[in-house]
């Protein structure tokens, strides 16, 4: 962050923001989250949905706090509070976390490819692949689509805390439902309320200001939902002690759609000459086949009944 601050060109916006910053966050989030899942078994997902309001509750702070800061103390300084912020709250995260259990025996900190010879496993990344993939396009867009309709700046660029407020719910409450249901369950939900928020709210009606603020709501709690649950499913494929190689391995596939989603997101507004309806489409038919592979990973575990919990 304090790079960031005094980036004049943008490859050293690339290489502060992109890759330090990539990496750092990368290193931070994936032992914070496999960390919780060593201390509970039973409740996991309301545990895991805790454990990451945090990054819905910064989503709300953040953005309205630096849209504050640039007014008055410029761009640089602006991001060097934040820098200050996270590193507080940094200092205490690392003195909190613990692990439970040893490493698996010939345990690797690399990850193992040759889990994918676990259906299950294979159609779960795949699933979560395409969900992150669609997931994070709108989070991106949604305040240069509203001034594309006309709003003003101010409601644009308040649409997102808006979002991210709805995901801290979306959190907690489908992480508790989660283990009454199980969490393949509770994610297919999710990824349904996403499909419908996609296809019925924001491609008709997001030109106007309830649709729009309806679809952000629905949006950031499913996909809070989302975001909590996908490590909890990723658990219930392996032992314990083999959970972060199995999270890792998983997610190191997902980065790559983390990675392109948004400039393939803006080649699809840019390939209809900015408008938005073909970029709202595709997010919605990523959120479809994403649905029907976590079901095949379920159904490979526990058969196709939906009724079964898992």
């Amino acid at each position: 962050m304090m790079l960031l601050s005094v980036c004049t060109e943008y490859w050293h916006f690339l290489l502060a923001f992109g890759v330090l910053n990539g990496v750092g966050n990368s290193l931070i989030f994936t032992p914070s989250i496999t960390a919780v899942g060593h201390f509970f078994q039973k409740r996991r997902g309301l545990a895991s949905g805790i454990a990451s309001t945090g990054g819905g509750i910064g989503g709300v702070v953040f953005p309205l706090m630096l849209t504050s800061l640039f007014d008055r103390v410029g761009w640089a300084w602006a991001v060097r509070i934040l820098g200050f912020i996270c590193l507080t709250l940094l200092v205490f995260a690392n003195l909190l976390v613990r692990k439970r259990l040893p490493p698996a025996k010939n345990a690797s900190p690399h990850p193992d490819f040759r889990i994918f010879r676990d259906r299950a496993f294979a159609f779960l990344t795949a699933g979560v692949f395409l969900m992150e993939f669609g997931l994070f396009i709108p989070l991106a867009y949604i305040s240069s689509y509203a001034l594309s309709e006309g709003f003003d700046a101010t409601f644009a660029f308040q649409i997102l805390p808006i979002l991210n407020a709805a995901s801290v719910l979306g959190r907690v409450f489908p992480g508790w439902w989660a283990d009454k249901v199980g969490p393949y369950n509770s994610n297919m939900v999710s990824i349904c309320v996403t499909i419908f928020g996609c296809f019925a709210v924001w491609l008709p009606f997001g030109g106007t200001t309830p649709g729009l603020i309806v679809f952000a709501a629905l949006f950031g709690f499913a996909t809070g939902n989302n975001i909590t649950i996908t490590p909890v499913c990723v658990s219930r494929l392996c032992h314990t002690q083999n959970y972060g190689r199995y999270y890792a391995t998983c997610y190191t596939v997902v980065s790559v759609a983390c990675l392109i989603g948004i400039p393939i997101g803006g080649s699809i507004v840019k390939a209809t000459n900015g408008d938005y309806w073909a970029m709202i489409v595709f997010v919605g038919l990523t959120q479809v086949i994403a649905l029907l592979c976590i079901y095949a990973a379920r159904a490979v575990k526990v058969g196709w009944s939906p009724w079964i919990k898992f």
